[in-house]
């Protein structure tokens, strides 16, 4: 079965103060959106993409796919005023059964093994999320802002993205939830919980720096762990063969910043 990767691109970055939407902010030399659709490009199991995007920014996924050679990029679709919206245009977007992948255009450090554990998940089940253990006290407010419950730790997670699943069960799930006039989401793996309860979602393991963009903070920390990354991926220290062959020759040193 084909896998597909859908960017969810369609937001406006409000939170973000910024005048134009965060997905198309610049980090580490790329728009944001530029490096998601990266990481989903280079995956050898991932068949195709789709990025569902804001009208008004169509011309610019289209820039980025023809610069950067997007061979997987086929489809560039209309995103709506709600999340949902934007989930809905890629599940009517194939007749056929596919997995669908749905992740945020600005989480741009998913990795490869997040990505394989969710393909790799739906060889069994039909839903897959994607979540990391909370780590900060969870609390339960009421209307007048008193505790009223502190659950515990130990079952709660975050939720990230990708969130996956066939598209068959995405389908259903909302075309029982639009038939809800009391509808409200901005989740997918939260629709075909309510819609379709004997449905089990599995969860798989996120990672920290999965992170989203969301607040002008997470510019600095993102570049920050773009950076990192950079230097895990960097040549290791030179073999003492090695070294031996540089003995009594000069070493010219590009792209040196401090501390030689």
């Amino acid at each position: 079965m084909r896998n597909i990767a859908v960017i969810l691109a369609g937001g406006s970055g409000q939170r973000l103060g910024e005048n134009i939407p965060k997905q198309f902010l610049k980090i580490a030399g790329k728009k944001v959106i530029e490096h998601t659709i990266t990481v989903f490009q280079n995956h050898s199991l991932i068949d195709e993409i789709v990025v569902v995007v804001h009208p008004d920014y169509i011309r610019d996924v289209e820039d980025i796919s023809l610069r950067n050679s997007f061979n997987k990029l086929k489809k560039i679709l209309l995103g709506g005023k709600e999340r949902y919206h934007s989930s809905l245009a890629a599940i009517n977007a194939y007749d056929e059964e596919v997995n669908l992948l749905f992740h945020d255009s600005v989480r741009p450090l998913v990795n490869e093994r997040i990505i394989n554990d969710c393909i790799r998940a739906l060889l069994t089940y039909n839903a897959v999320d994607v979540a990391i253990p909370t780590t900060d006290t969870i609390i339960q407010v009421d209307d007048n802002n008193e505790i009223v419950k502190i659950p515990s730790r130990i079952l709660l997670r975050n939720g990230q993205t990708p969130q996956a699943f066939k598209r068959s069960v995405i389908k259903a799930a909302y075309e029982k939830a639009l038939l809800d006039p009391l509808f409200k989401t901005t989740d997918d793996c939260g629709v075909v919980l309510k819609y379709l309860p004997d449905e089990s979602i599995y969860v798989v393991n996120g990672e920290q720096f999965n992170m989203k963009l969301t607040y002008k903070e997470d510019i600095f920390l993102l570049d920050k762990l773009f950076q990192l990354r950079s230097i895990r991926n960097q040549p290791t220290l030179l073999e003492k063969s090695e070294m031996e062959e540089l003995q009594g020759k000069v070493v010219v040193v590009f792209g040196g910043t401090y501390g030689i």
